[in-house]
């Protein structure tokens, strides 16, 4: 039953297969380049267009990536690990620390494209929010580049009767970030909500995230309540799905 099953198998998921279990015992490494499409052709006996699904099938799983003119190379990027719990605890930005430094460890995060301003809220963040149509509120864009790669693109919505005039207006909100300014407005987060999918990007995110085609994104919206159940914060994160390993670490 077993062979009659592996027999079915497409052809270029066979190679594709066979290339991971190399990766994996390591006959190639992070950053060697990959048999080419001519290679697989020849040692695999498949047309040119199967040798390149192989191969892609590796770069949709995050294992390899395309270099334009050079080939495809085992990726050398390690997954980021997103402790999902960790990172938002009030001992984490209470004592000035960034949530990003339980993420990232000794490695070099650059946040860029950081824009701020102050805008008319749409329907859906109005109901996330709980304010009425139409209410004004002020918005953090920022892409996350951990290691030379982008990995992630944040959109934050604030409402503006809460953080007006405050630091959270400004590009660079002090340590803590965002969550220690707001309990210092009196509106620190006592409680959050994540929800989570997975998709394919808009062409926008895909440039933003310098992502191989093929790659889906994970989106993960959170909402930060203040005491009294406010909502105070919804942030619209978009990750590339090949630079995350997300962790959830709590008691039964």
């Amino acid at each position: 039953m077993t062979s009659q099953g592996s027999t079915r198998q497409p052809k270029y998921q066979r190679i594709a297969d066979a290339l991971r279990a190399a990766i994996r015992s390591g006959e190639y490494g992070p950053g060697d380049r990959l048999p080419g499409e001519n290679d697989l052709m020849a040692t695999y006996e498949v047309a040119r267009m199967t040798a390149r699904q192989a191969l892609g099938v590796l770069q949709n799983e995050g294992l390899a990536e395309a270099r334009k003119g050079a080939g495809v190379f085992v990726r050398a990027f390690r997954p980021l690990r997103r402790r999902g719990i960790q990172r938002l605890a009030h001992e984490q930005w209470g004592a000035g620390r960034s949530i990003w430094s339980t993420d990232t460890e000794d490695r070099e995060l650059v946040v860029d494209q950081i824009e701020v301003r102050e805008e008319e809220a749409n329907n859906r963040i109005s109901d996330a929010l709980g304010l009425p149509p139409g209410t004004r509120v002020w918005t953090r864009s920022r892409r996350f580049v951990l290691d030379g790669k982008p990995v992630l693109f944040a959109m934050s919505y604030l409402p503006s009767d809460v953080v007006a005039d405050s630091a959270i207006t400004q590009v660079d909100t002090g340590p803590g970030g965002t969550y220690a300014r707001l309990a210092e407005l009196g509106h620190g987060p006592v409680h959050f909500r994540e929800e989570i999918r997975s998709r394919m990007p808009s062409v926008d995110e895909a440039g933003r995230l310098a992502l191989s085609m093929g790659t889906p994104v994970i989106q993960i919206v959170r909402t930060a309540f203040a005491e009294g159940g406010r909502a105070v914060e919804v942030n619209e994160m978009t990750l590339d799905s090949a630079s995350y390993v997300l962790e959830y670490d709590f008691g039964a």
